[in-house]
């Protein structure tokens, strides 16, 4: 048996986007309240019932949040043009060394608008 798991976070950061076209307005400093979803896939243990203790993924995932709260987003080396796409890749970057199964990173800037970051 194989399962996916997601679990959700949330930060509040400002950033621009400075490779944007001249004119758009997210050129402009501006914030989100972002929304990220970790997805961890993998066979289901047979004692414990489960893929992998949430917990145990808050505790990997914690510090990169910690990284980006309430900060601005451009100022954080490799993220100077900080798009949700790098911003995903950042994550991933972060956490594929230590967090075992990690599939997705799902950036939401937006109720309305994610990118989802599978790793390569």
């Amino acid at each position: 048996m194989r399962a996916e798991l997601i679990k959700t976070f949330r930060f509040e950061a400002a950033h621009s986007l400075p490779n944007a076209p001249a004119g758009h307005k997210c050129r402009s400093v501006h914030g989100h309240s972002y929304r990220v979803d970790i997805h961890v896939t993998g066979p289901v243990d047979p004692k414990t019932g489960w893929v992998m203790d949430f917990g145990q993924i808050k505790r990997l995932v914690e510090p990169v949040m910690e990284q980006l709260d309430h900060h601005m987003l451009n100022d954080v080396p490799g993220l100077e043009n900080s798009t949700s796409e790098i911003l995903g890749k950042f994550i991933w970057d972060r956490l594929a060394g230590g967090l075992p199964g990690l599939s997705a990173v799902a950036i939401w800037e937006s109720d309305t608008s994610c990118c989802v970051y599978r790793g390569g």
